[in-house]
């Protein structure tokens, strides 16, 4: 693990050039293996066996086929479309085969059955650009296909997301049943590669967990059984070398291509899905890095951030921190009760939420009703207050000081705010000056007053007054009641 960094960064600065010329090299050494180890294809070639190939140009190696010893008929051969490749742990590691023919659908239960396989990884569907890639060799969902002599049981599908099929199935050979499951890949183009890499590391990590301490062969296929298949098993490969530990400073991808290829003839097939395997080990290195590091900080507790004390209010300050939101400077909020309250003595109060005032956490009059609070007034209304040119100091009161409506002439509790002498009204601050707007105001007084009909005993609304242009009285209308 301790090299797994300077590989990953190795990785990350491996450019598209390079790539293209390390797979022009692992065609031209596939040759030279060939040849150098005298790989033939002979049994794939005989007459009788043509037929069972898919392509004809993809034939197992001599080598390394998968020989089928069990017989079920007379006229049974122990000929299939299939190559043992070695894994990292194992020397039968994988079963990399064709897609099973009409003709072959027996003989790939054969297979199957004979090396007691428990997952099957199907990178392909079984159409694919109008052509059939490979032969339906199960059964639908809940029920029962006969294939020669073996029976399979679909005991159930799941879609554990849009790329993956998941196939329970049971297989039944004379008195004897198995189960096995079947994990079909639907995101992979014949002769391309999946959008992302993440989803074949997770289906590859679904796989090693079915497989779990079993010694069987995995059984990977896609259509020719190299492709596909091939990045397939180089990718669980590479996740084995790391698991046991094998991982060395000369740890080549290249290599372990041509490894594979030795033991099946056009493993990896085309270009793009040898660059797709530096794709998807740079991303299962950082998979790994990654949950390295999570585990070392969840077994050393002492290495854990403490948490800034600064995170932390201390009681005493809560009671002076604003439980109301914050808002613009530009606007006010005026609450108005549903109900009239009794006359009071103390000043006439209109409560101006701003972000510069402590005042709401403090104590309010009770006619005073919070923005969620359920017995309270209907929802407040905003409206713009444009600051004044001048401003005017204000000596703080003992009393709980919130931003007031008050007359011009700045002379505090006199009872129910009332027009002043120039009918002039101003939105004043608790602790600094509050500024107005020039043509209207906000007004609401915490007091009862019936002969005022802007008062809470009056029409039961927040009233917008117009401020008189010159000195003058009042209007009748402004003290008349509606009845």
């Amino acid at each position: 693990m301790e090299l797994l960094p300077s590989l990953l960064s190795t990785l990350r600065t491996v450019d598209p050039g390079t790539l293209d010329q390390e797979y022009s090299v692992v065609r031209s050494q596939t040759s030279v293996l060939k040849r150098d180890l005298s790989l033939t294809t002979e049994d794939g070639a005989q007459k009788e066996n043509i037929k069972k190939n898919r392509y004809k140009d993809i034939l197992p190696y001599d080598q390394s086929r998968v020989v089928l010893s069990l017989l079920t008929s007379d006229c049974d051969s122990d000929y299939i479309n299939a190559s043992f490749i070695k894994g990292a742990s194992a020397d039968k590691r994988y079963i990399a085969s064709q897609g099973p023919l009409s003709s072959t659908l027996i003989d790939f239960w054969r297979m199957i059955w004979e090396h007691d396989v428990k997952v099957i990884v199907m990178a392909c569907r079984e159409i694919e650009m109008g052509k059939k890639k490979c032969e339906c060799y199960w059964s639908p969902a809940h029920q029962s296909a006969s294939f020669g002599p073996f029976t399979v049981c679909n005991q159930g599908e799941t879609r554990p997301n849009e790329d993956l099929v998941v196939r329970n199935l049971t297989v039944s050979y004379q008195q004897d049943s198995r189960s096995l499951i079947q994990y079909q890949f639907l995101s992979w183009p014949d002769h391309d590669v999946p959008y992302e890499a993440a989803g074949v590391l997770d289906l590859l990590e679904r796989v090693r967990h079915s497989q779990g301490t079993h010694t069987s062969p995995v059984l990977v296929h896609c259509s020719a059984g190299c492709g596909r298949t091939g990045v397939i098993c180089a990718l669980d490969y590479i996740h084995d070398l790391l698991v046991t530990k094998q991982i060395t400073s000369d740890f080549s991808i290249m290599n372990i291509v041509l490894e594979i290829r030795r033991q099946r003839p056009s493993a990896v097939q085309t270009k793009d899905q040898y660059q797709f395997i530096f794709t998807a080990v740079t991303c299962m290195f950082e998979q790994i890095l990654q949950t390295d590091r999570s585990r070392l900080y969840s077994n050393l507790p002492e290495l854990k951030k403490p948490e800034r004390e600064s995170t932390k209010t201390p009681a005493s300050y809560t009671k002076s921190l604003p439980q109301q939101p914050a808002m613009n400077d530009t606007y006010a909020v005026v609450n108005k009760p549903k109900h009239s309250h009794p006359p009071s003595s103390g000043p006439a109060y209109s409560t101006v939420a701003t972000p510069r005032s402590n005042s709401a956490s403090r104590s309010l009059p009770s006619s005073h009703h919070y923005d969620n609070d359920a017995m309270g007034a209907a929802a407040p209304v905003y409206s713009t207050v444009r600051p004044r040119a001048k401003g005017l100091s204000l000596q703080h009161s003992a009393t709980p000081i919130y931003d007031m409506a008050t007359p011009a002439n700045h002379r505090l509790g006199e009872g129910p705010a009332s027009l002043g002498n120039n009918g002039d009204y101003q939105l004043i601050a608790a602790d600094h000056l509050s500024e107005a707007d020039d043509d209207y105001e906000d007004f609401s007084s915490s007091v009862s007053d019936s002969t005022n009909p802007c008062s809470p005993g009056g029409i039961g609304f927040n009233c917008r007054i117009q401020k008189p242009r010159g000195p003058r009285d009042p209007p009748a209308e402004w003290s008349r009641l509606e009845r």
